[in-house]
């Protein structure tokens, strides 16, 4: 005896939408299927709302690597202008080390207190990766960090089931191998030269 198979769970997102309309198409009209459960009618709406959904999503990761992308060059122009002003302070200063920590600067070659453990990352921000079952991550990079643990968990108020996806050096990581349709919580922990920091506050995503 015949039986259907849907092959539908390693397919992308875009390839499930396809995938249903031809079904739908296919049954539309037939007259072995007279009564389809559910109806046609309704797959077809939710196929719609789907795809209207996806291409929603996909727009607001683009804003939001845009928006990513426009932040780095501002960083990076603050510090150069941020080097700029320490070469006035060098030689508005004549060299006197007094008057370089009145502008608030550390002295070249001079020892400073003890590292301090940084601060726990901010704005913990999941967006949908690349491919399906992934999901990008971004936060504010912490003062003094090397490096920063990535955890995640499907049940954030258990703490015993926070498990680690990554160790990265930058701020931000993909986490990928995810289950689509799954939510996920994630959080993020610095790690500096005095030892690590709390976590940050968990951002959760559903991975695409």
């Amino acid at each position: 005896m015949s039986k259907a198979k849907l092959n539908f769970r390693n397919l992308s997102v875009p390839d499930k939408i396809t995938r249903a309309r031809q079904i739908i198409s296919a049954m539309t009209g037939n007259k072995s299927f007279p009564n389809p459960t559910p109806p046609l009618e309704d797959l077809t709406k939710l196929v719609d709302e789907t795809e209207t959904l996806y291409a929603d999503a996909l727009a607001k990761r683009a804003a939001s690597k845009q928006a990513t992308t426009l932040i780095e060059e501002k960083v990076d122009e603050l510090g150069e202008q941020m080097s700029f002003l320490v070469n006035y302070v060098n030689s508005a200063s004549g060299g006197k080390e007094s008057v370089v920590e009145s502008a608030g600067l550390d002295v070249a070659g001079k020892s400073t207190n003890a590292p301090q453990t940084p601060a726990p990352p901010t704005t913990l921000t999941p967006t949908m990766g690349d491919q399906e079952g992934e999901i990008d991550l971004s936060w504010n990079a912490s003062p003094g960090a090397k490096s920063y643990i990535v955890e995640l968990t499907q049940t954030p108020a258990d703490e015993a089931t926070w498990k680690q996806q990554a160790v990265v050096t930058a701020s931000k990581c993909t986490v990928g191998k995810l289950t689509s349709g799954t939510k996920y919580w994630f959080r993020v922990r610095a790690v500096g030269a005095a030892g690590h920091s709390a976590w940050s506050d968990p951002a959760s995503k559903m991975a695409p």
